[in-house]
């Protein structure tokens, strides 16, 4: 089970500001409406809701590789839930399984934890690339799913894959937060008390395997400016996982680095 930190948050306020948001980035880019990934976790989950609740057209797609099938079904029971609740809601399920096997068949076989690594962010740029279909297809913008954590903590996210977005809704929110807006807006139980996972490694790999610390431990990090001495061993630790996660990302959360040629030379 998730540990909740009780925030303090006007929960109805910031929904309704981040409705508003949403709704005045869609009247100023031409939109028509949004398309967002739903994973069967809580930032999809939330992130939609949102959408949903803006009034604007909102298309769920599932694209599952090789998935854990709890959180396929999580997923389609979340757009369920949607579609009941909001007419504005559609939904596409596009199995993604066959192309990921075939890109693998056309690459030399390597067998390392690295190559590992390599072909989960292929999962998560087949899935933006299938965003990015269907937002052109509807004249839609894609919606991101990344929180404050995982976008400017520590860049837990692939590069051109789930951070190839639009405009993301929920990127200022704490992961706590994001739990706390959930249960206000009464999302299923069952994504609320699911172990935050990205999905993307075909098993249950969670993000705290993946991190070596929880997300209550990453917000604490980010907000430390305290003395070491007066800090635990655990503490220390997940500060060192913090800050190594922080410097090794800067690729992902900075803009890309442009050459500036000087006036002299041109």
């Amino acid at each position: 089970m998730y540990k909740f930190v009780n925030y303090k948050m006007k929960e109805k306020e910031v929904i309704h500001y981040i409705k508003n948001w949403i709704l005045k980035y869609s009247k100023n880019s031409g939109s028509s409406g949004f398309v967002i990934g739903i994973s069967g976790g809580i930032d999809s989950a939330l992130t939609s809701t949102l959408s949903a609740l803006s009034g604007k057209k909102t298309l769920c797609i599932e694209m599952p590789i090789h998935q854990n099938q709890d959180q396929i079904n999580r997923g389609r029971k979340h757009i369920n839930w949607l579609k009941e609740k909001y007419k504005n809601v559609q939904s596409v399920e596009l199995d993604l399984s066959n192309v990921f096997d075939r890109f693998i068949s056309n690459l030399p076989a390597k067998h390392s934890n690295q190559n590992e690594l390599c072909l989960v962010n292929v999962r998560a740029r087949l899935r933006m690339t299938t965003l990015y279909y269907y937002a052109q297809l509807n004249n839609y913008l894609v919606l991101g799913t990344g929180n404050k954590v995982e976008d400017f903590g520590v860049g837990f996210f692939t590069k051109y894959g789930d951070g190839g977005v639009d405009l993301s809704p929920i990127a200022d929110l704490l992961k706590t937060e994001v739990y706390c807006l959930s249960r206000y807006l009464k999302i299923d139980s069952e994504i609320l008390e699911a172990k935050p996972t990205d999905g993307l490694w075909g098993d249950d790999k969670t993000d705290e395997d993946q991190l070596g610390a929880t997300y209550p431990e990453l917000e604490w990090a980010m907000s430390f400016n305290g003395d070491l001495k007066s800090i635990s061993e655990r503490e220390k630790e997940v500060l060192t996982i913090y800050e190594t996660l922080n410097r090794k990302n800067q690729h992902k959360m900075n803009e890309i680095p442009v050459c500036k040629i000087p006036k002299s030379l041109k």
